[in-house]
This record gives structure tokens, sequence and C-alpha cells, in this order.
């Protein structure tokens, strides 16, 4: 009987102990049996319109840039790279003019 990768680490050296099956290289556990609960991470935008990865968003305020005299305009458009979790900056964005740099999410909504 062959067990399935692991959900983590794409393991293949997956045994079964009981019910359960494990990883030994990372160490997760997991019911074959119960689905998986995915972590996926929600980041919504000043509207409410939730956010992803390679999504286009807008600047909705002047935002000025920590340690510069550069201010962002309102309509500045930006490319979501990476949404991180976080109170501060959510969204790892490559903003036009500018490069990449971390913008928090209700500063900006969905292009």
């Amino acid at each position: 009987m062959s067990c399935p990768p692991c959900p983590s680490c794409q393991s293949e050296f997956v045994y079964q102990d009981q019910s359960l099956l494990i990883c030994p290289e990372c160490g997760h556990e997991w019911n074959p049996a119960e689905p998986e609960a995915e972590d996926t991470l929600t980041v919504k935008d000043a509207h409410g319109t939730l956010l992803s990865e390679g999504d286009k968003v807008t600047m909705i305020k002047d935002l000025k840039v920590k340690g510069s005299s550069l201010v962002l305009k309102v309509g500045t458009k930006a490319v979501i790279k990476r949404l991180k979790e976080g109170k501060d900056h959510q969204l790892d964005c490559k903003v036009d003019g500018v490069g990449d740099m971390m913008v928090t999410a209700h500063f900006v909504k969905k292009a």
C-alpha cells in the first residue's frame, strides 16, 4: 500500500500510524479521511475586495515613503508580488516608477 506525498513538504517518505499519516522529514501529521484545511491569507483592499498575487492596484491616498522625500500620489499603479501577514504592510508590490516596496492594503483599491 503506497501513501500519498506529504502536503507540507511533498516528501515521499510518508508512513501510516493507525489512522494518521506522518512525514518523518517535516513532522507533519494528517488524517487522509479529513480534508486538509487551507491556510489561505485573505487581504482586502479599501473597498473590501479580496486581493491576490498578481492583481493590479491603485493608490487611493497620497502616501509618504518612509525614509525618503518621495510621495506616492493618488492613482499610482502597482502590481502585487506577494501577500504577507502583518498589521502594518500586507502587500509586497512593484510600484510604477518607484520599484519594489511594501504597501498597506487599506490604502489601495483593485484596478
